[in-house]
């Protein structure tokens, strides 16, 4: 996972307190709401410069810290995870 995807994280997440985010970091369970995972999703995409397909907008792909970060993994071009 990225240390920046981490550091982006945080704002949205307002019971973390000083908890380190792993990919296991349940994002409801911190705070995450549906209106902030809405406001999350456009961060990500202009941070990384990635669009998440409709089909990764799911309950699921924002459970964990990891399960967000393989999204927008996935919708990265070929090469583009290690320049991220």
């Amino acid at each position: 996972m990225d240390a920046r995807f981490a550091e982006m994280l945080k704002p949205f997440l307002p019971f973390l307190g000083d908890q380190e985010i792993t990919p296991d970091t349940q994002l409801r369970e911190l705070g995450l709401d549906s209106m902030q995972a809405i406001e999350l999703m456009f961060a990500l995409e202009d941070t990384f410069g990635v669009e998440l397909p409709d089909e990764a907008l799911t309950e699921e792909t924002f459970t964990t810290a990891g399960s967000l970060w393989n999204a927008a993994l996935g919708a990265m071009p070929a090469g583009a995870a290690e320049s991220a």
